[in-house]
């Protein structure tokens, strides 16, 4: 193999391992997140106390439209 296909193979292999790695991570944040273990988690909080417990938990941030590759989805 030349050094320009070893360099796109790892590119691309490194591209995966860093989507992995993304994916892991919203999983957990998901899994752990306060609204997973109530009754109707479905319905919206009733206080105000109810809506802070909720989002106590880290926040799921998309990346901004200019970061987004050209399907929409995170580079």
């Amino acid at each position: 193999m030349k050094t320009a296909q070893l360099r796109r193979l790892f590119a691309k292999v490194a591209a995966v391992v860093g989507e992995m790695n993304d994916a892991q991570r919203r999983m957990i944040i998901l899994r752990s997140a306060p609204d997973r273990y109530l009754l109707n988690s479905h319905e919206g909080p009733e206080t105000y106390h109810e809506f802070l417990v909720r989002t106590s938990g880290p926040l799921l941030h998309e990346p901004p439209a200019n970061r987004r590759g050209p399907q929409g989805s995170p580079r």
